[in-house]
């Protein structure tokens, strides 16, 4: 929903901006110390409140007085607010991290190992993921956050499917833990015909192709599915005669004809609007879309469906945008820090978060992909089923531009590198070799700097 990119000079010059956020109380009874945590303002309004009900639940058990702000994405505060905090060495004891700030202030976060250790052995092992953005130096920098962590599989309108593409994706994707008739086809190719065919009816897939998260993380599933990556796990740079990678440009490249002409323009609201005002059969998002459309349009809401990402050659790939909880190693109170990220993340307290926010929130174990709220959430119920990275789907979560080093990705993400090679060529009027060479020589700036 929000982009949640912006250069770590302008984070550390603007930081005192953060400084400036409401503050919200929760007394524990017979407070025996106090614990100040900075968590995520959530989309949806209710995950704020079940935060807010757990803290006070743990802290009157431990007895401690747990003190919340609240960080918005909006004007990238949060980021401020953690740049400002780094910058003084004083804050909050845990506070909420978007996707690639673990790694960036890795150096000033308290080792967690013993809470992921414990968790890790009741749940089984955390996404790679979310270790690859939060295991630096061989020590877990922070701990996967349920609130706010959301995967971008397909919200479809079956009934536009399947009256203009021929594809009953409800029977393809069932609410239960296997796939239907079909399901094997639901490939690139497969894609690009019902993009195609819902297009010509007057009802194109809403995704975006502008320098925003939503359409970053897309296409970088798009790339791993085809077994196109720009760097390597080294920050080798790996576009120049990269054949897969030609290859997963020129397919986006075929499918934007089947697009709306300004999705080069989108913002990450663009998809959503499309998918509320009933004029797009499919965007890659999480519920929060459709939870707008429940409120506001509920002809739209009733009709949608969740299937996994379309796999390429090399596999399916989900984009993933992780929240995460950090501790900072001036926390006052780093016992009970450890403590409460340990309550949180433990299957009951993940499972209500989930609920709260009507699927939107996803635990980092796959072994939490069972909850109820998937099956019952609707309508239609079981729409969202298939929203979690679950088994059967036999896919995995990437982010983009992954495996390259993290303080090296974060910013060819925030730089939009993908999606603007694209536009080079779809848009610019350069050759592909051109555009290429282009998203290189970027790329090598990035290595150096």
């Amino acid at each position: 929903m929000t982009r949640y990119g912006m250069t770590r000079r302008a984070a550390l010059l603007a930081g005192a901006a953060g400084a400036a956020l409401p503050l919200f109380n929760v007394h524990g009874q017979g407070s025996a110390g106090v614990l100040r945590c900075a968590f995520w303002e959530h989309w949806v309004p209710a995950g704020n409140d079940i935060i807010r009900e757990l803290c006070e639940e743990w802290g009157a058990k431990n007895r401690v007085e747990v003190k919340i702000d609240r960080l918005v994405s909006a004007g990238n505060q949060i980021l401020l607010a953690i740049a400002s905090e780094a910058q003084s060495r004083s804050g909050h004891d845990i506070i909420a991290m978007p996707t690639w700030e673990p790694s960036s202030h890795a150096a000033l976060l308290e080792p967690v190992d013993d809470v992921v250790e414990r968790l890790q052995k009741k749940y089984g092992a955390i996404t790679p993921v979310a270790e690859y953005l939060a295991k630096r130096e061989g020590s877990w920098r922070a701990v996967p956050a349920v609130a706010g962590t959301q995967i971008k599989p397909a919200c479809i309108r079956y009934d536009l499917f399947q009256a203009h593409a021929g594809i009953d994706i409800r029977a393809m994707w069932p609410a239960r833990p296997e796939r239907g008739p079909g399901a094997d086809t639901w490939n690139w190719d497969t894609f690009l015909t019902a993009a195609e065919k819902c297009n010509a009816a007057g009802y194109p897939f809403a995704l975006p192709m502008g320098q925003y998260s939503d359409a970053v993380d897309w296409v970088g599933a798009l790339f791993r599915s085809f077994g196109a990556s720009m760097m390597d796990a080294e920050g080798q740079v790996t576009v120049r005669g990269n054949d897969k990678l030609k290859q997963a440009t020129e397919y986006i490249i075929r499918l934007s004809k089947h697009l709306p002409a300004d999705i080069w323009a989108w913002d990450d609201a663009s998809n959503n609007r499309a998918l509320i005002s009933g004029r797009s059969a499919l965007v890659f998002n999480p519920p929060s879309a459709w939870a707008v459309a429940k409120r506001d349009a509920p002809q739209v809401a009733e009709k949608c469906w969740y299937a996994p990402f379309p796999a390429g050659a090399e596999g399916r790939f989900t984009p993933f945008l992780p929240f995460f909880w950090g501790i900072w190693s001036f926390s006052r109170n780093k016992t009970a820090a450890k403590s409460l990220i340990e309550f949180l993340s433990e299957r009951p307290s993940a499972e209500r978060q989930s609920t709260a926010t009507a699927g939107y929130d996803i635990p980092p174990f796959q072994s939490m992909s069972d909850f109820k709220v998937w099956e019952t959430e609707g309508p239609p119920t079981g729409f969202a089923y298939n929203y979690p990275d679950k088994p059967h789907q036999q896919g995995q979560l990437t982010v983009a531009f992954a495996p390259a080093p993290a303080e090296t990705a974060v910013q060819a993400y925030v730089q939009a590198i993908n999606t603007k090679m694209i536009a080079r060529v779809a848009q610019g009027g350069q050759t592909m070799d051109q555009a290429m060479a282009w998203a290189e020589g970027e790329l090598r700036n990035f290595t150096r700097g």
